[in-house]
């Protein structure tokens, strides 16, 4: 199951609450590119486009081998697989107040390209404060242990 995006600064910018795995419907030269590692997460999110949770933002280059792409968008919309129960739920949950749904990082899976979403809470700044001081504190505990 190797990692072929992660989204990094969603766990220092969100409270992760609860996690899920999602198929990512790809055409075929955003697939070649997504496995060869041209894929970004930054600033994507989770949308909802009628019953359809959509995957809003993320940036998948051009499949260079393939050729010229004129109509190709690098940002589009692409729709997530779920079942029905979990969009339900998911949707729920992205209309509570504070909550919101983000991925965490796209891989692969046999030979399906999945994303594993999750629902968050975004942190204060003075909860990004602490727990940086708190790794901090870590990091220095096991310094001073090794020695």
């Amino acid at each position: 199951m190797p990692n072929i995006a992660e989204n990094r600064k969603v766990r220092h910018d969100y409270e992760i609450l609860e996690k899920l795995e999602a198929g990512l419907a790809l055409t075929g030269p955003e697939v070649k590119s997504a496995k060869g590692g041209r894929l970004n997460l930054k600033g994507a999110f989770i949308t909802f486009l009628g019953d359809r949770p959509m995957l809003t933002n993320a940036h998948i280059a051009p499949y260079g081998p393939a050729g010229p792409q004129p109509q190709y968008d690098p940002t589009r919309s692409r729709p997530l697989l779920l079942h029905k129960k979990q969009v339900k739920h998911l949707r729920a949950r992205a209309q509570e107040a504070g909550l919101t749904i983000v991925p965490l990082s796209v891989y692969t899976k046999h030979h399906l390209i999945k994303v594993e979403v999750a629902v968050a809470r975004g942190k204060k700044q003075y909860d990004k404060r602490a727990a940086i001081k708190k790794r901090d504190l870590d990091r220095e505990i096991k310094r001073t242990l090794k020695m």
